[in-house]
């Protein structure tokens, strides 16, 4: 595939892209899970049990968690089909972890988990399953690391049966973090980020041949006891690769003087955004 795509403070061949961001993963694989509750403070917990009801996993099916890391969504979907299936009854579901970083797959089985998870490394664009083999789908924020998301799209519809479900999880309208690094970027002379559009993303689904799009939000905040708090936070993510680091520390500084304009009278500083969560039909 040709053209240019962004990753971290530069736009890159698509073609390298996967590769970049299989290298930040490969960094955080061992403690990625223990990032998210610390750098979070256990928000992103909400979310994905959110984005799990949305999806709403069922006895005897099989659900393809794509992007899925370590396997934190596999394992809500593996509960939540186990507890429908003490209700009423029902074969087991499996639960397909696919994911393009051998460490964060490895990672995920070191860890154990749930009986009905199986674990491939795959690539979205590629998914290692037959045409109509999954009644759901889920790719939870892993759209932003693909080249191709029409394709990526395209295959998700190709491995579910008719009637199958998709979700995907993004950020939303209002997503008070972009602005705040969009404008430490501008600071030091780089582009500032583009904004996520759930609209977009629906027509995305749309033209993929996807039915019934539906759209929640929920508001959600993260809180930090000072910019000093919320600058650690930042440095949790890594210098991205490719980067000078005295670019990187510029950026950092452009950060803190940006949020201390929005901390309150007693240094605290709070985040808020929007996620969405888009589910549609094949």
């Amino acid at each position: 595939m040709s053209g240019k795509a962004s990753f971290g403070f530069r736009d890159v061949d698509a073609a390298e892209k996967a590769s970049l961001v299989r290298g930040v993963f490969d960094r955080v694989a061992s403690r990625y899970d223990l990032m998210n509750d610390l750098m979070s403070a256990g928000v992103h917990r909400i979310w994905k049990d959110m984005a799990a009801a949305r999806l709403n996993p069922q006895p005897g099916e099989t659900i393809v968690d794509c992007a899925g890391g370590t396997g934190d969504m596999a394992g809500r979907f593996a509960r939540m089909a186990r507890a429908a299936q003490l209700r009423r009854g029902g074969p087991d579901a499996r639960i397909v972890v696919v994911d393009y970083n051998v460490e964060m797959v490895a990672a995920g089985v070191k860890r154990g988990g749930e009986p009905e998870v199986a674990w491939a490394v795959g690539d979205a664009q590629a998914l290692p399953l037959r045409d109509g083999e999954a009644d759901a789908y889920l790719i939870a924020f892993g759209l932003r690391n693909v080249t191709d998301i029409p394709g990526a799209l395209a295959e998700a519809r190709r491995v579910l049966k008719p009637g199958g479900r998709v979700a995907l999880t993004m950020w939303g309208s209002r997503y008070h973090e972009l602005t705040l690094l969009s404008d430490a970027l501008e600071a030091i002379g780089r582009p500032r980020i583009p904004p996520p559009s759930a609209p977009r993303a629906m027509q995305r689904l749309k033209r993929a041949g996807f039915r019934r799009i539906e759209r929640r939000d929920v508001e959600l905040t993260n809180r930090f006891t000072s910019v000093d708090d919320y600058i650690d936070y930042r440095r949790g993510f890594g210098k991205p690769a490719g980067t000078a680091r005295a670019v990187y520390e510029r950026y950092l500084r452009a950060i803190s003087r940006r949020a201390a304009q929005d901390a309150d009278s007693d240094g605290r500083f709070v985040l808020g955004w929007t996620l969405t969560v888009l589910r549609a039909q094949r």
